[in-house]
Order: C-alpha cells, then sequence, then structure tokens
C-alpha cells in the first residue's frame, strides 16, 4: 500500500515537472506547428505529391503520440498511392495490429491492396505460386473489411478486387 503511494507521488511530481517546464503558449505552439506539419502532409498527399507527403509524415510519426496510428495509416496510404506497396503492406500490417474497429479495417484495406498489386506484378513476372500466396492474403485481408466493415465500401471497390482475386486464383487452379 505504502509503495503505491509513493508511485502516485512519484507521478504526481513528474506531471508536476512535466507541466511547469512547458508553458502553455509553448504547448499551444507546439500542437501548432504539429498541425500545420500535418496539414501540408495531408495537402500534399491528396495533391499527388507523394515523395513531399512521405517525408512529412516520417517526420510526424515520432511525435504523433495519440494521433499516431492515424499518421502512419495515413502514411501507408502514401506509399500505396506512391507505388511501395510493400512498405504500405508494412506499415498497414503494423497498424491492423495494434488497433481495432475502423481503423484495422482501413489498414487492412490498404494492406489488401497493396498485396493485390504486388501479386499482379508478381505474376506478371512469371511467379505463379508467389503472385498466389499473394492474392490469397490480399483477398483474406479484405474480405475481413467486407465482412467487419461493409459501411468502408461504398462504391464496391474492395468487392470488386475481392471479385478479381477470386477470378485470378480460380483461373489458377
Amino acid at each position: 500500500m505504502k509503495a503505491g503511494r509513493v508511485t502516485g507521488a512519484v507521478g504526481a511530481a513528474l506531471l508536476l515537472i512535466a507541466t511547469a517546464s512547458c508553458t502553455p503558449t509553448e504547448g499551444r505552439l507546439a500542437e501548432g506547428a504539429f498541425q500545420a506539419q500535418y496539414m501540408s502532409a495531408r495537402t500534399a498527399l491528396e495533391t499527388g505529391d507523394y515523395d513531399r507527403a512521405e517525408t512529412l509524415y516520417r517526420r510526424l510519426m515520432p511525435k504523433a503520440g495519440p494521433l499516431g496510428d492515424r499518421i502512419r495509416l495515413e502514411y501507408s496510404h502514401t506509399v500505396l498511392r506512391a507505388g511501395d506497396f510493400a512498405a504500405a503492406a508494412d506499415m498497414a500490417d503494423r497498424v491492423a495490429s495494434d488497433t481495432t474497429g475502423d481503423a484495422r479495417a482501413a489498414a487492412l484495406a490498404v494492406r489488401g491492396t497493396a498485396h493485390h498489386e504486388m501479386a499482379l506484378a508478381i505474376l506478371g513476372a512469371g511467379d505463379p505460386a508467389a503472385g498466389a500466396a499473394r492474392l490469397t492474403e490480399a483477398r483474406a485481408a479484405l474480405r475481413e473489411v467486407l465482412r467487419d466493415h461493409p459501411e468502408m465500401d461504398p462504391l464496391g471497390s474492395l468487392a470488386g478486387r475481392v471479385a478479381a482475386i477470386d477470378a485470378r486464383l480460380a483461373a489458377m487452379e
């Protein structure tokens, strides 16, 4: 019981030191700088300047705090759009394993899309076994999104990908 009080007192002291060393103005400035950097990254993503967006999201990730999952998800979307499917799948895998709900579903959508695109390249290079494995991974991720969060596919693009994957795998049998 005594240790709990000491830990609580130490925690309170650390919180007091941390807040005393950062004035309210500094906190607002840091928050404003992060928000400005985020808006620059988001604008770069939306306008197709993927190299800039990737650089800015990489800078934001270490200081994102509670927004870390969102920043990592947007980063994975950026590298997906830039055509770096392996990096997109890797980051989306990490976000999916660290989150639940909509964030997990969004990460799985990126993961599935990235694996599908990698599969197409692998198949084009003449490796049907490796291509089929990627198609199977893509299908599993996309099916989970469609099963658990069908509202995330209002236009049917994910369902269309799954249908294309199913057809490709069936043709390979």
